[in-house]
């Protein structure tokens, strides 16, 4: 299957299930365009930004629900905010059911096209940057939880804006452990995973405790 069928291979109408490369299809960019030229982000203390999920809504994903569930036990509600990154370009989560964020399937992960993987880079650090630009002074700091592209999308379109991240989590001593030891699907695993998730607690309660009070 070449890269233009893939590109194509799309429903365009409300309702129908969107399939192919998200970040090359038109409703992603309109929809994109909307949330950085007339959405009001709420101003909070803390985003999280975290990928985009196979099931839809995210909030309904068993990995996402496990990454939130340490979220809240960690810091109380009124002070983050969650930022959706990846395929579907960047959505802050409240929106996860408006059109076509829960309209979609695609894995990146099992793309082998140099190509697309090129162009998802590139297409997803430019939309990092633009909503970091957009809410350099909605947010007081930064937290992003993420492996592969995702991860250098985000490092990306925080240099390319000038919005520096507060953390990022797995650490890359952490993910270099992962890879080492070598038995994952994906060559960095999951972020469901046990090690990732540990740790991604253990970083947020030091983060926590590190905030003036």
């Amino acid at each position: 299957m070449g890269d233009k069928k893939e590109r194509r291979d799309s429903e365009t109408s409300e309702g129908h299930l969107l399939t192919g490369p998200p970040f090359y299809l038109p409703e992603f960019e309109k929809s994109y365009r909307y949330i950085i030229d007339e959405y009001q982000v709420r101003p909070t203390d803390i985003a999280i930004f975290m990928p985009c999920a196979i099931r839809k809504p995210y909030s309904r994903s068993p990995s996402h629900q496990l990454i939130r569930s340490i979220i809240a036990q960690v810091l109380d509600p009124s002070r983050y905010h969650v930022v959706i990154f990846g395929t579907c370009g960047i959505v802050p989560a409240e929106l996860e059911e408006m059109y076509p964020y829960a309209h979609y399937t695609y894995m990146l992960g099992k793309c082998r096209d140099k190509k697309i993987l090129e162009d998802f880079l590139r297409i997803e650090t430019e939309r990092v940057a633009g909503y970091l630009d957009k809410t350099r002074d909605v947010y007081k700091y930064r937290i992003g939880y993420c492996i592969g592209l995702f991860r250098e999308a985000l490092i990306r379109g925080s240099e390319q804006a000038g919005v520096p991240f507060d953390l990022i989590l797995p650490t890359r001593d952490m993910i270099d452990k992962v890879i080492e030891e070598g038995d994952c699907i994906f060559e960095e695993g999951s972020l469901s995973m046990d090690e990732y998730l540990g740790e991604f607690c253990d970083g947020l309660i030091r983060f926590r405790n590190s905030l003036p009070q």
